[in-house]
């Protein structure tokens, strides 16, 4: 609950000799997961270190409970949790995850039976960089002459990316003065909403008529990025198709990413990341079922 350097100073002992105790005590009393009783899998990424250095999360997507954490983000780092998985690779259902083709790839080649679901939040986050950054900022570019209509528009990238939901009244009426104004941004923002529904289909048939809709209006949309982003996410279509049939909670994702900053934070860092992970595990012990 505390830094290891203030439990150190509490109780007059060497830091080294406080984590040294804590790295033990973990070891010795997280219960190991039990790989015949997975079936639907949830992997993400996070940062490490300062400097693009990655770690992977593999938690249980009924549960909650974090199985494996390895350094890196390639096949080759995720392949030790698939031999540590072994025969009960063929009993894998599903697995969420965001578009990272490693994942992808591994995820096809290991286990047999399973459907590769891709995260809402992920390609959400994906249009909101491409699409959403990309109009607003050609939008911004064509105002050079009006300095105070720029600027607005500069200003919005938060009102644009926020859910509607989650906007406060004197926000939405921005929201809703900034669409009025511009045709563009209008149409991005509409169809970042349809995106979503592809989520939330009943079924995949449905889904599938949800996207082709949505494909043929960003494809004949005019705007040069939402086109793009339109073309590129096509391949990657039955992944999105999966979620019909697997309702993964693609949320927790993002709320363990967040725990793991937590973590490493209240730390200032971890030197050792088998202790780190460790830490990870405790963090995520898993629900009754």
């Amino acid at each position: 609950m505390l830094p290891i350097r203030h439990v150190a100073d509490l109780v007059g002992l060497h830091w080294h000799t406080v984590k040294a105790i804590d790295k033990q005590r973990l070891q010795r009393d997280l219960p190991a997961p039990e790989p015949t009783r997975l079936r639907r899998l949830m992997m993400d990424e996070f940062a490490l270190h300062k400097g693009h250095r990655y770690a992977t999360v593999i938690a249980c997507a009924d549960t909650q409970q974090v199985v494996w954490v390895g350094e890196g983000r390639s096949r080759e780092a995720i392949r030790p949790f698939f031999e540590w998985l072994g025969e009960a690779r063929e009993q894998i259902e599903a697995v969420a995850m965001d578009m990272n083709s490693a994942f992808d790839l591994e995820v096809k080649d290991q286990c047999p039976n399973a459907e590769v679901v891709y995260d809402r939040f992920h390609v959400v986050a994906k249009y909101g960089r491409e699409v959403m950054d990309r109009v607003r900022v050609d939008q911004a570019n064509q105002l050079r002459d009006d300095k105070a209509a720029r600027k607005v528009i500069k200003g919005s990238r938060w009102l644009l990316l926020r859910n509607a939901d989650n906007l406060k009244p004197e926000q939405a009426v921005k929201l809703e003065e900034l669409l009025a104004a511009n045709a563009s941004l209008t149409t991005a923002y509409l169809l970042k909403d349809q995106l979503k529904t592809l989520w939330f289909a009943d079924d995949e048939a449905t889904a599938r008529n949800v996207w082709q809709e949505w494909y043929d209006m960003a494809t004949s949309s005019g705007i040069e990025a939402l086109a793009r982003f339109a073309k590129r996410l096509a391949p990657y279509l039955q992944g999105i198709l999966s979620s019909a049939r697997h309702r993964l909670n693609t949320s927790v994702l993002e709320g363990m990413n967040n725990r793991i900053k937590v973590i490493k934070r209240m730390a200032y860092g971890y030197r050792d990341t088998a202790y780190f992970f460790l830490k990870i595990r405790a963090a995520f012990p898993g629900k009754v079922r």
